[in-house]
């Protein structure tokens, strides 16, 4: 997987909200830092856990709707959707650490 799958304003509906499985979205930007240190270790779960949940990205500055409706105050901001609804803000951190916040969160929603 190159890069997490892009959703917009108008594409976030049927991209996440509407999904038939929970979903990981990724607020970022191009010029973000920590983002791009981020990018991988998103990659790489996806990879992992990519038959259970999807992973999307929003781009913060072409998104603005967005970004404005879930509050989104800082750059990387994950948060976890399931069953239309978010669920929990993600705290960005090493691949262990977001496993385990995957593993934890797969667990409640069954």
């Amino acid at each position: 997987m190159s890069d997490l799958k892009p959703t917009t304003d108008a594409t976030f509906a049927v991209d996440v909200l509407q999904s038939a499985k929970p979903v990981i979205v990724d607020f970022t930007a191009e010029w973000c830092g920590p983002c791009k240190g981020l990018k991988p270790v998103l990659r790489d779960l996806a990879n992992e856990y990519g038959e259970e949940i999807a992973f999307v990205a929003v781009d913060a500055d072409s998104n603005p709707e967005l970004c404005k409706q879930y509050e989104i105050r800082s750059l990387p901001t994950l948060m976890f959707f399931q069953g239309g609804e978010m669920r929990e803000r993600m705290h960005p951190g090493r691949r262990s650490e977001m496993s385990q916040q995957i593993e934890r969160l797969l667990g409640a929603g069954a």
